[in-house]
């Protein structure tokens, strides 16, 4: 019987251990650049135990031959999205100052969890992380995000999520939030150019990512 795995909380100091695949892994699926709705075709086996392994972030960062899986949430209410602007104290310091209407993060060895799967786990603690939600919801996963034409880009894949909440209640919970708020798309097509490239993209085909969640 193998022994159930077991999360040791980090020492001060010590770097968080982030989830990873190997780009390769990717490739021979098929490595695409944007969006990608076909999500059966990659899912199953990036998610697979065998083909994911938890590295110090900061080594991961600066290996493109390893891509940190994403969560990325675009909360939807009534045909507007929430928005955001990242403020200075961002994890991320390459997206500080940046508007962003993805809700994520990665996902960490304290996801593991004996009773479900790391990712749903680590997905649900980003987004309750990140912002109260005090309506109800449902949730779908509608696309994979790669971007290798930035330094960001080429160590991360986001895994875009459609959020629909029955009414406009949303806040921010952490203090790097910053001019939140549901906007509609002629909103943020003004803002495109503030926009960090993920939120570009998705923000470039919303129409397809909202027609399948």
């Amino acid at each position: 019987m193998a022994a159930p795995c077991v999360s040791i909380p980090l020492m001060p100091n010590e770097p968080e251990n982030i989830l990873v695949v190997e780009r390769s892994l990717i490739e021979r699926i098929g490595m695409f650049q944007g969006l990608m709705l076909d999500t059966g075709r990659y899912l199953p086996t990036l998610l697979e135990p065998r083909n994911y392994r938890f590295v110090p972030r900061p080594a991961a960062e600066q290996n493109d031959t390893l891509k940190q899986l994403i969560p990325y949430f675009l909360i939807v209410n009534d045909g507007r999205i929430w928005c955001y602007v990242r403020g200075k104290k961002s994890g991320e310091s390459r997206l500080v100052a940046k508007a962003s209407m993805g809700i994520g993060g990665h996902i960490n060895n304290d996801d593991l969890d004996l009773f479900g799967d790391v990712y749903t786990t680590a997905a649900l603690r980003e987004l309750n992380e990140e912002v109260v939600i005090g309506a109800p919801y449902t949730q779908k996963i509608v696309a994979l995000l790669n971007d290798d034409a930035t330094p960001v880009g080429r160590v991360h894949l986001g895994v875009i999520h459609i959020l629909r909440v029955a009414a406009p209640d949303v806040a921010k919970r952490e203090g790097v939030i910053t001019e939140a708020g549901f906007r509609t798309l002629d909103e943020l097509r003004a803002m495109h150019d503030r926009m960090e490239t993920w939120s570009q993209i998705c923000l470039d085909q919303i129409d397809a990512l909202l027609a399948k969640g």
